[in-house]
């Protein structure tokens, strides 16, 4: 299992109890499916970054090329940047444990065909970037059902502490996989390490075969073709959601040069594969020191505080990795950026998981890990191709300032907007209706009949305005306001949703934040009882008629 990148877990997924009390750090480890679990994903990320040092370091030995380097970190990331919100949409509709099955499955044929054909001898950078594509893709599908599922293996007073462990187990494995893998490139071969990784996948599907997750079904079942579609409005909605993706973007864009161009500083100092390794070690023991210390630093700043903080410090490692030569200086610079990394890619991964509701919550992740692993890819291809016109040096400089220039002007997307919102799932009740349409009826027409003084009617528009962001975001492809002119007290509320079953899904989608912004609307009204709601269901006469009337397109 590859793990996540940023080195966290996100919050209570939609079947997890909420928290009932503190626990230590460990009280996950007392849970058996959890502390199963957690072994056999550290031995599997274990094998993952084992597998990931080798791959970068073969590239290496196979070509001189620095963009051919560069281009492993490409192909690994590259898949979630293309399948993302289809990985988000499946882990949010489907049985997770199958997905995770299957992409376990997928992974471990294509690590151990890899590993073959490297002893064999058959590898050529070519063939290395396709196996390393192909890996990526499963990766890419099982990181947002991993993350989302990984509260459901525990009682709801755990989940902090599952959520603690998960961190450490994957910056375990992030300090120890790189110092192995070279260590075992140096004395064996690439092609061992990754046959090791193959089988390093067997355990966690052990553990996976053998669990019922109990998932219930839902009750309005999506199409993946709906349920993307579904993602994507509600992270146009969102604007909390929005700045995290902004915030990753610029982050891992700049921060990508040091890790694309890793390989390269370690060759420039005269370092074998378990030199490489011992690098890439340096950064995950500054991971783990950063995950065990967090906790504290949030207790003194701000999430926008240290996320900004690490990008001053990344930059400057970057700076550190252009111009040193002295290896042990080197080293320690490593520490606190590995440091840097943790600290910032831990905090934004913690507002995805607390920006967005349980319904939605895999392809908000999914959208996260999307920003995040495509601006890994395209910013490896570009720095390896930076690095190949103007050197290493140059690069890793260039990006520092290029971290310099864009820091500013994205911190005016501000992160602690999603801190302290409630996002407890509270459904409207059954609809009172003389007859029951079809679930893919549609489209379905909503009006909202208000009264409002006058005196009061720029507030009551601002007020809507912020529900019919919520309308939008959970399900309306249209949304408006319009005023009477013959009654100047009277506002009607309109919006359109694209069918009878995703109106039902918007109604479920409803959390207490947005029952309170409801509330706000509707106590601007001053007519007798509540705002008249009226609904209408689009005619099949009426849409067969129209589509008659258009009749079959013209050739192209």
């Amino acid at each position: 299992m590859t793990p996540p990148a940023q080195g966290t877990a996100p919050g209570p997924g939609e079947d997890a109890p909420a928290r009932t009390e503190e626990t230590s750090a460990t009280a996950a480890l007392r849970e058996p499916l959890f502390r199963a679990l957690w072994i056999a994903a550290l031995a599997s990320n274990v094998g993952t970054w084992m597998h990931n040092t080798a791959a970068a370091w073969l590239m290496t030995d196979l070509t001189s090329s620095t963009t051919a380097v560069a281009l492993v970190q490409t192909a690994t990331y590259l898949p979630m940047f293309l399948i993302g919100l289809l990985a988000g949409a499946l882990a949010d509709i489907t049985d997770r444990r199958r997905l995770l099955l299957g992409t376990q499955a997928g992974m471990a044929v294509a690590a151990g065909a890899l590993g073959a054909l490297t002893l064999a001898g058959g590898v050529t950078p070519l063939v290395l970037l396709g196996f390393t594509f192909a890996i990526g893709l499963g990766t890419a599908l099982m990181l947002p059902a991993w993350q989302a599922l990984l509260p459901d293996t525990v009682s709801g007073s755990a989940v902090p502490s599952a959520v603690a462990l998960n961190a450490a187990g994957i910056n375990i494995a992030r300090a120890a996989g790189p110092a192995l893998g070279g260590v075992i490139v140096a004395v064996a071969a690439s092609g061992w390490v990754f046959l090791l990784n193959a089988l390093s996948f067997l355990g966690l599907m052990a553990v996976l075969l053998r669990w019922d997750t109990g998932r219930p079904r839902a009750r309005l079942q999506e199409r993946v073709v709906s349920a993307v579609r579904a993602g994507g409005r509600y992270i146009r909605h969102a604007p909390a959601l929005r700045a995290v993706l902004v915030r990753t973007a610029v982050f891992t864009a700049f921060a990508s040069a040091a890790w694309a161009l890793l390989p390269l500083v370690a060759r420039r100092q005269g370092l074998g594969s378990a030199g490489f390794g011992g690098l890439l070690a340096c950064l995950g023991l500054g991971a783990v020191a950063g995950a065990a210390l967090l906790p504290r630093l949030r207790e003194r700043l701000s999430l926008d505080a240290i996320v900004t903080s690490a990008s001053v410090v990344f930059a400057g490692v970057s700076v550190a990795l252009g111009l040193l030569e002295e290896l042990s200086l080197l080293a320690a610079i490593l520490v606190v950026g590995g440091f840097a990394w943790i600290s910032a890619l831990a905090s934004l991964t913690t507002i995805a998981t607390t920006a967005a509701p349980a319904w939605v919550r895999a392809r908000s992740l999914a959208a996260y890990l999307l920003v995040f692993q495509g601006a890994m890819a395209l910013g490896s291809a570009a720095w390896g191709g930076a690095a190949e016109a103007l050197g290493q040096q140059r690069t890793l400089v260039g990006a520092a300032i290029g971290f310099a220039v864009a820091l500013p002007v994205a911190r005016r997307w501000r992160l602690g907007a999603a801190q302290g919102v409630d996002l407890t799932p509270t459904p409207k009740g059954e609809l009172q209706l003389s007859w029951d349409p079809d679930l893919d009826e549609g489209p379905v027409l909503v009006l909202v009949d208000y009264r409002i003084e006058p005196r009061r009617a720029d507030a009551f528009e601002e007020a809507v305005s912020e529900l019919g962001r919520i309308r939008r975001r959970d399900g309306a492809t249209t949304w408006g306001v319009f005023r009477d002119p013959t009654d100047d007290r009277r506002y009607i509320e309109t919006f359109v949703v694209e069918s009878w079953a995703e109106y039902l899904r918007q109604r479920e989608r409803l959390t207490a934040a947005d029952v309170t912004v409801q509330e706000g609307v509707r106590a601007f009204h001053t007519g007798e009882g509540p705002p008249g709601v009226s609904r209408f269901v689009g005619s099949r006469r009426a849409r067969a008629g129209l589509a008659a009337r258009r009749g079959p397109r013209p050739l192209a």
